[in-house]
C-alpha cells in the first residue's frame, strides 16, 4: 500500500511546525472522547465489521477536543467523532473537512440540575449555574434559553467541566448544574435536587458526527464508504444481539463505561442512528435537522465569536456515504 506524501502544518494549538506521514491506504485514524454514542465504531471494529470491506480503522481517546483537532490539522489523525456544533468552531478555510456520518443523539443523557423547588428556566434569574463554556453544554443551555426569551446575561454563569458543576451542585455549593449521565441519575436515585429537563426532551439537538478531512474523503473515497458500511452494520448488531454487544463496546471505549452493565445503563441516554436515522437526520442542503442545527450553532457560536466562519451546510456536510452503495 502507497504511503502519502509528508505534511508539514502550522496549527495555533499545536503552537508548532509538525510533520506527519499520513494514514495509509485502507486505514483510518480517528480521535474522540470517552462517550457511549462512540460504541458502535469499537464493536464494527472488534466484530471486524470495517475489516470485511477492507478498512482497518485507529480509533484513539483524547479527552480534549482542541488536542484532537490539533492532530487532525497537523496530519496525525483523519477524522474525529464530536457533536456538530463542536466542530464548527474549527471549520475555516484554511483547515477543510466534513461530516460524512452521524452516530447518535443524547437521548437523555445530557441535562439540567437544579433543587426541587425550582419549576422553570425562568426561576433561576439571577443565580449560578456551573457549565462548561465553549462545550456542547453551553450550546445546549443556550437554546433552552432561548426558547424561554432568555440569555446568559440572566444568569451567573460559572465556568467549569460538566463533572465538576455536578459535584459542585450535589455538595450544595450552587443551585443549578448543565451536566450529563451518569450524574443525573445519581441524583435522581439520592433525591439530592431534581433534573428539570433533560436531552430526551430535544431530541436532535446533541447529535456526534464522524467527521473527516476534505483530503481523506477526495484521496480515499472507499475506505470512507467502507467505514459508513460497517457503522451501520454495528448498529444494526445492537438491535438483535445487545448483551454482546454492550460487552465489547464497554470493552473498547473503557474508562468509566468499562463495564458492560454501566455501558448499557448510560446507553439509555443516547439513540445510535442506523441508516435511516441518518438519511432522515441529515436531510437535504435546504431543509432538515442538519440545517436546523448548523443554523442554530452559526447564530450561539457566533454570538460567542467562537466561529472562523460562517458555514452553511455544504461546508461541513457530505451526504455521498450516507447511503452507501
Amino acid at each position: 500500500m502507497s504511503i502519502k506524501s509528508l505534511l508539514t502544518l502550522a496549527t495555533g494549538a499545536a503552537a508548532a511546525m509538525v510533520m506527519a506521514v499520513s494514514a495509509e491506504a485502507g486505514t483510518m485514524r480517528l480521535g474522540m472522547t470517552t462517550w457511549v454514542g462512540y460504541g458502535p465504531m469499537f464493536l464494527a471494529r472488534d466484530k471486524g465489521f470495517f475489516k470485511e470491506n477492507g478498512l482497518d480503522v485507529d480509533l484513539r481517546i483524547i479527552e480534549d477536543a482542541s488536542i484532537y483537532m490539533a492532530a487532525i490539522a497537523a496530519g496525525e489523525l483523519d477524522g474525529n467523532a464530536s457533536t456538530l456544533d463542536e466542530i464548527m468552531k474549527y471549520r475555516s478555510p484554511e483547515f477543510c473537512f466534513k461530516a460524512v456520518v452521524a452516530l447518535d443523539d443524547s437521548h437523555g443523557g445530557d441535562g439540567v440540575l437544579v433543587r426541587d423547588d425550582v419549576n422553570s428556566l425562568k426561576d433561576l434569574k439571577g443565580q449560578q449555574v456551573g457549565m462548561n463554556e465553549g462545550s456542547v453544554s453551553q450550546f445546549w443551555f443556550n437554546i433552552l434559553l432561548t426558547r424561554e426569551g432568555m440569555t446568559e446575561k440572566d444568569l451567573q454563569i460559572t465556568n467549569m467541566t460538566a463533572d465538576d458543576a455536578a459535584a459542585a451542585f450535589i455538595a450544595g455549593q450552587i443551585p443549578a448544574a448543565v451536566t450529563w449521565e451518569p450524574h443525573l441519575s445519581l441524583v435522581r436515585q439520592k433525591k439530592q435536587g431534581k433534573v428539570l429537563i433533560d436531552s430526551s426532551q430535544t431530541p436532535g439537538l446533541i447529535v456526534d458526527v464522524v467527521a473527516l478531512t476534505c483530503d481523506y474523503i477526495k484521496n480515499n473515497p472507499k475506505d470512507v464508504e467502507a467505514f459508513v458500511k460497517g457503522l451501520y452494520k454495528a448498529v444494526d448488531f445492537i438491535k438483535t444481539n445487545p448483551d454482546e454487544a454492550y460487552a465489547i463496546m464497554a470493552k473498547g471505549v473503557g474508562g468509566y463505561l468499562e463495564k458492560p452493565e454501566d455501558f448499557a445503563e448510560a446507553a439509555k441516554g443516547v439513540r445510535f442512528y442506523d441508516q435511516a436515522r441518518n438519511v432522515e437526520f441529515f436531510g437535504t442542503p435546504e431543509k432538515g435537522e442538519a440545517k436546523d442545527l448548523m443554523d442554530m450553532g452559526n447564530k450561539i457560536w457566533g454570538g460567542f465569536q467562537k466561529m472562523k466562519m460562517d458555514i452553511g451546510y455544504n461546508d461541513l456536510i457530505d451526504l455521498t456515504f450516507v447511503n452507501p452503495k
